[in-house]
Protein backbone atom coordinates (compact mmCIF):
# COMPACT_ATOMS: atom_id res chain seq x y z
CA UNK A 1 0.00 0.00 0.00
CA UNK A 2 2.82 2.25 0.81
CA UNK A 3 4.57 1.75 -2.64
CA UNK A 4 0.78 2.31 -4.24
CA UNK A 5 0.81 5.75 -2.83
CA UNK A 6 4.03 6.40 -3.81
CA UNK A 7 3.69 5.37 -7.38
CA UNK A 8 0.80 7.62 -7.53
CA UNK A 9 2.74 10.49 -6.40
CA UNK A 10 5.57 10.12 -8.68
CA UNK A 11 3.48 9.09 -12.15
CA UNK A 12 -0.12 10.91 -11.66
CA UNK A 13 -2.57 8.67 -13.36
CA UNK A 14 -5.06 11.54 -13.53
CA UNK A 15 -5.87 14.91 -12.89
CA UNK A 16 -3.39 18.45 -13.51
CA UNK A 17 -0.28 17.12 -12.04
CA UNK A 18 2.02 14.97 -13.41
CA UNK A 19 4.08 14.49 -9.99
CA UNK A 20 1.99 14.72 -6.95
CA UNK A 21 4.95 15.71 -4.29
CA UNK A 22 2.49 15.27 -0.96
CA UNK A 23 2.18 11.34 -2.07
CA UNK A 24 5.62 10.99 -2.69
CA UNK A 25 6.79 12.47 0.76
CA UNK A 26 4.02 11.09 2.51
CA UNK A 27 4.67 7.55 1.38
CA UNK A 28 8.78 8.04 1.94
CA UNK A 29 7.73 9.20 5.68
CA UNK A 30 5.71 5.69 6.10
CA UNK A 31 8.68 3.75 4.97
CA UNK A 32 10.90 5.51 7.44
CA UNK A 33 8.31 4.66 10.00
CA UNK A 34 8.48 0.74 8.75
CA UNK A 35 11.85 1.13 8.80
CA UNK A 36 12.11 1.65 12.35
CA UNK A 37 9.43 -0.47 13.37
CA UNK A 38 11.04 -3.42 11.33
CA UNK A 39 14.79 -3.18 11.50
CA UNK A 40 15.53 -6.42 10.80
CA UNK A 41 13.34 -7.12 7.85
CA UNK A 42 15.37 -6.93 4.28
CA UNK A 43 11.97 -6.20 2.30
CA UNK A 44 11.60 -2.98 4.91
CA UNK A 45 15.07 -1.49 3.72
CA UNK A 46 14.46 -2.48 0.44
CA UNK A 47 11.22 -0.42 0.07
CA UNK A 48 12.74 2.39 1.38
CA UNK A 49 15.31 2.16 -0.44
CA UNK A 50 13.33 2.09 -4.25
CA UNK A 51 11.34 5.10 -2.99
CA UNK A 52 14.47 7.21 -1.99
CA UNK A 53 16.32 6.39 -5.39
CA UNK A 54 13.13 6.89 -7.38
CA UNK A 55 12.76 10.15 -5.72
CA UNK A 56 16.42 11.37 -5.90
CA UNK A 57 15.43 11.49 -9.98
CA UNK A 58 12.33 13.22 -9.71
CA UNK A 59 13.36 17.05 -9.99
CA UNK A 60 14.56 16.26 -13.27
CA UNK A 61 12.33 13.60 -14.57
CA UNK A 62 10.01 16.70 -16.02
CA UNK A 63 11.11 20.00 -17.71
CA UNK A 64 8.66 22.28 -19.91
CA UNK A 65 5.29 20.17 -18.68
CA UNK A 66 6.70 17.12 -20.11
CA UNK A 67 8.14 14.19 -18.88
CA UNK A 68 11.86 13.59 -19.39
CA UNK A 69 13.26 10.03 -20.06
CA UNK A 70 15.65 8.44 -17.94
CA UNK A 71 18.35 8.37 -20.72
CA UNK A 72 17.86 12.35 -20.82
CA UNK A 73 17.41 13.61 -17.97
CA UNK A 74 20.00 15.94 -16.33
CA UNK A 75 21.97 13.97 -13.17
CA UNK A 76 23.40 17.50 -11.94
CA UNK A 77 19.73 17.96 -10.67
CA UNK A 78 19.58 14.12 -8.82
CA UNK A 79 19.40 14.24 -5.39
CA UNK A 80 22.78 13.36 -4.26
CA UNK A 81 22.00 12.79 0.12
CA UNK A 82 18.71 10.59 -1.54
CA UNK A 83 21.25 7.68 -3.56
CA UNK A 84 23.87 7.87 -0.78
CA UNK A 85 21.50 7.13 1.61
CA UNK A 86 19.40 4.39 -0.79
CA UNK A 87 22.46 3.00 -1.68
CA UNK A 88 23.40 2.13 1.65
CA UNK A 89 20.14 0.67 2.48
CA UNK A 90 21.23 -1.45 -1.00
CA UNK A 91 24.51 -2.72 0.37
CA UNK A 92 22.16 -3.31 3.63
CA UNK A 93 19.92 -5.64 1.78
CA UNK A 94 22.80 -7.28 0.04
CA UNK A 95 24.79 -8.50 3.16
CA UNK A 96 21.46 -9.69 4.29
CA UNK A 97 21.28 -12.09 1.60
CA UNK A 98 17.32 -12.96 1.82
CA UNK A 99 16.31 -11.11 -1.72
CA UNK A 100 12.86 -9.84 -2.61
CA UNK A 101 11.02 -7.99 -4.71
CA UNK A 102 11.79 -4.29 -3.55
CA UNK A 103 15.30 -5.28 -2.61
CA UNK A 104 16.27 -5.97 -5.98
CA UNK A 105 13.59 -3.36 -7.52
CA UNK A 106 16.10 -1.21 -5.36
CA UNK A 107 19.20 -2.43 -6.87
CA UNK A 108 18.13 -2.11 -10.27
CA UNK A 109 17.51 1.54 -9.27
CA UNK A 110 21.39 2.01 -7.47
CA UNK A 111 22.91 0.77 -10.56
CA UNK A 112 21.04 3.50 -12.72
CA UNK A 113 21.77 5.81 -9.87
CA UNK A 114 25.31 4.55 -9.63
CA UNK A 115 26.00 5.11 -13.49
CA UNK A 116 27.60 8.95 -14.37
CA UNK A 117 25.92 9.37 -17.38
CA UNK A 118 23.43 7.14 -19.55
CA UNK A 119 25.98 5.82 -21.79
CA UNK A 120 27.82 4.27 -17.84
CA UNK A 121 24.71 2.25 -17.49
CA UNK A 122 25.60 -1.55 -16.70
CA UNK A 123 22.69 -2.69 -18.54
CA UNK A 124 23.98 -6.44 -18.46
CA UNK A 125 23.91 -6.02 -14.51
CA UNK A 126 20.39 -4.86 -14.88
CA UNK A 127 19.22 -7.65 -16.64
CA UNK A 128 20.33 -9.99 -14.44
CA UNK A 129 18.45 -8.41 -12.22
CA UNK A 130 15.17 -8.04 -13.72
CA UNK A 131 16.14 -11.87 -14.34
CA UNK A 132 16.47 -12.80 -10.78
CA UNK A 133 13.41 -10.38 -9.94
CA UNK A 134 11.05 -12.49 -12.61
CA UNK A 135 11.87 -15.49 -10.56
CA UNK A 136 10.32 -14.18 -7.54
CA UNK A 137 7.20 -12.14 -9.46
CA UNK A 138 7.35 -14.25 -12.67
CA UNK A 139 4.97 -10.73 -14.63
CA UNK A 140 4.52 -9.51 -17.41
CA UNK A 141 5.38 -6.02 -16.20
CA UNK A 142 8.51 -7.07 -15.29
CA UNK A 143 9.20 -8.86 -17.76
CA UNK A 144 8.43 -6.13 -19.95
CA UNK A 145 10.74 -4.13 -18.15
CA UNK A 146 13.55 -6.77 -18.56
CA UNK A 147 13.02 -5.96 -22.30
CA UNK A 148 13.94 -2.72 -22.16
CA UNK A 149 17.55 -3.60 -20.68
CA UNK A 150 17.80 -6.23 -23.30
CA UNK A 151 17.63 -3.67 -26.27
CA UNK A 152 20.38 -1.73 -24.91
CA UNK A 153 22.03 -5.25 -24.69
CA UNK A 154 21.15 -7.12 -27.89
CA UNK A 155 18.93 -4.54 -30.18
CA UNK A 156 15.80 -3.17 -30.55
CA UNK A 157 14.67 -6.44 -32.78
CA UNK A 158 15.64 -8.83 -29.85
CA UNK A 159 13.55 -6.71 -27.70
CA UNK A 160 10.59 -6.63 -29.38
CA UNK A 161 10.18 -9.90 -29.88
CA UNK A 162 10.07 -10.37 -26.22
CA UNK A 163 7.53 -7.30 -25.89
CA UNK A 164 4.97 -8.32 -28.57
CA UNK A 165 4.68 -11.29 -27.04
CA UNK A 166 3.63 -9.97 -23.72
CA UNK A 167 0.39 -8.52 -25.73
CA UNK A 168 -0.36 -6.27 -22.99
CA UNK A 169 -2.51 -3.88 -25.09
CA UNK A 170 -3.97 -1.65 -22.67
CA UNK A 171 -1.25 -0.89 -20.88
CA UNK A 172 0.37 2.51 -21.58
CA UNK A 173 4.09 1.48 -20.55
CA UNK A 174 3.88 -1.36 -23.21
CA UNK A 175 2.28 0.52 -26.22
CA UNK A 176 5.35 3.45 -24.78
CA UNK A 177 8.19 0.42 -25.32
CA UNK A 178 6.38 -0.78 -28.83
CA UNK A 179 6.62 2.77 -30.12
CA UNK A 180 10.14 3.22 -29.09
CA UNK A 181 11.57 0.22 -30.15
CA UNK A 182 9.27 0.29 -33.71
CA UNK A 183 10.69 4.08 -33.66
CA UNK A 184 14.27 2.76 -33.32
CA UNK A 185 13.61 0.18 -36.00
CA UNK A 186 12.81 2.66 -38.38
CA UNK A 187 9.55 1.33 -38.99
CA UNK A 188 7.45 4.62 -38.73
CA UNK A 189 3.79 3.84 -39.33
CA UNK A 190 3.91 1.28 -36.59
CA UNK A 191 5.90 3.48 -34.35
CA UNK A 192 3.02 6.16 -35.13
CA UNK A 193 0.30 3.55 -34.16
CA UNK A 194 2.24 2.87 -30.90
CA UNK A 195 2.58 5.81 -30.00
CA UNK A 196 -1.03 6.60 -30.35
CA UNK A 197 -1.98 3.63 -28.27
CA UNK A 198 0.38 5.14 -25.54
CA UNK A 199 -1.22 8.23 -25.28
CA UNK A 200 -5.03 7.10 -25.21
CA UNK A 201 -4.09 4.64 -22.63
CA UNK A 202 -2.67 7.46 -20.32
CA UNK A 203 -3.73 10.52 -18.61
CA UNK A 204 -0.83 11.92 -17.19
CA UNK A 205 -0.25 15.29 -19.11
CA UNK A 206 3.40 15.53 -18.99
CA UNK A 207 4.19 12.09 -20.61
CA UNK A 208 1.07 12.49 -23.01
CA UNK A 209 3.26 15.84 -23.71
CA UNK A 210 6.31 13.55 -24.45
CA UNK A 211 4.69 10.88 -26.34
CA UNK A 212 3.34 13.31 -28.94
CA UNK A 213 6.49 15.18 -29.09
CA UNK A 214 7.59 11.62 -29.59
CA UNK A 215 5.31 10.86 -32.35
CA UNK A 216 5.53 14.08 -34.10
CA UNK A 217 9.50 13.68 -34.51
CA UNK A 218 9.02 10.55 -36.49
CA UNK A 219 9.82 10.63 -40.60
CA UNK A 220 6.95 10.53 -42.66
Amino acid sequence: MVYLVFNEGYLASSGEESIRVELTGEAIRLGRVLRELLPDVPEVAGLLALMLLTEARRPARVADGELVPLREQDRGGWDRDLIDEGHALVRECLAANRPGQYQLLAAINAVHTDAPTADDTDWAQIATLYRQLETLAPTPVVALNRAVAIAELDGPAVALAEVDRLQLTTYHAWNATRADLLRRLGRSADARAAYDAAIAATDNPAERAYLGRRRGSLAP
